[in-house]
């Protein structure tokens, strides 16, 4: 199939995809990478009368570490997390997530704005990002405002964007001492969504136990969303495999993953408490380097 035919306009700042947004309502979609939208597009599930392309917008590629942390382009490719040697030495569960995302082909155009705004409840942009406390940036016709990452995702494919508004940026708080993060994703073969997807981000006090901690778990539930009972779990423990498999336990408990293809709901309870305890690993291990 193709798609039904569509206007098409190529914005050169925000203001003016802001302002097409306005005009148009429900009628536009914003085209960024593209990756899922125009799929959508050709199966029909999405209907657009007006295509507003932002891939032009400069302002929204920037990648750059401030005095509060990491700044991001809501435009930045995922392949630029790969190149960053920012995103190397300081934000590395970035870099988990571009070694598992899609194929070289998706990375060259995906966007990690595009995902999110998106919200697949298997996207690994917002199931990561929910172990970094993110704060987004949205910016509409009475200007912008900010949403905590663990607000934004209302429902399946449905987020806290208005139709008037555009994602433009996201931030990510500076990572302190005795701070880890990780990214672990459980997939049939390259290319592919996720089965289960788990975050974790530690931050262990002087002793070497958890201070703070928090679990992302995507693909198992209409959004991605945090384990907050496991993470309960964790904090004034020592890390180690008892408070790990506890922690695995009861994310399992928390999810609500529905039996399809890629495994029946067992299998993925499953699979959520072994993806819990290596991410918890990962990150722990960071967080003492």
């Amino acid at each position: 199939m193709q798609p039904r035919a569509f206007a098409y306009v190529r914005a050169s700042t925000v203001s003016q995809a802001v302002d097409l947004l306005k005009r148009n309502g429900d009628r536009a979609k914003v085209l960024a990478g593209g990756q899922s939208l125009i799929p959508l597009m050709k199966l029909r599930l999405a209907d657009p009368q007006l295509l507003i392309d932002i891939s032009r917008i400069r302002s929204l590629s920037a990648l750059r570490e401030t005095g509060n942390g990491l700044s991001i382009g809501a435009m930045t490719r995922d392949r630029e997390f790969e190149q960053s040697k920012i995103v190397q030495s300081s934000y590395p569960i970035l870099a988990d997530v571009v070694k598992v995302l899609g194929d070289p082909e998706v990375r060259n155009l995906g966007t990690i704005g595009g995902s999110l705004a998106h919200a697949d409840p298997a996207g690994d942009w917002g199931t990561a990002l929910l172990a970094l406390d993110a704060e987004l940036v949205l910016t509409g016709p009475n200007g912008e405002r900010t949403v905590s990452i663990d607000d934004f995702f209302k429902d399946t494919f449905a987020t806290e964007l208005h139709s008037d508004e555009l994602l433009t940026e996201i931030r990510i708080p500076k990572l302190g001492p005795g701070t880890g993060s990780a990214y672990k994703k459980l997939k049939r073969k390259t290319g592919d969504f996720a089965t289960v997807a788990v975050s974790a981000g530690i931050e262990l006090d002087s002793k070497g136990t958890i201070a703070k901690v928090r679990l992302g778990l995507g693909a198992v539930g209409p959004t991605p969303f945090r384990a907050k009972r496991a993470e309960t779990s964790l904090v004034g423990k020592s890390p180690g495999e008892a408070a790990f498999n506890e922690a695995g336990r009861l994310a399992a408990q928390e999810s609500s993953p529905a039996s399809d293809l890629h495994g029946s709901e067992a299998y993925k309870r499953a699979m959520v408490q072994v993806f819990t305890r290596r991410a918890l690993e990962a990150a722990v291990e960071r967080a003492r380097r």
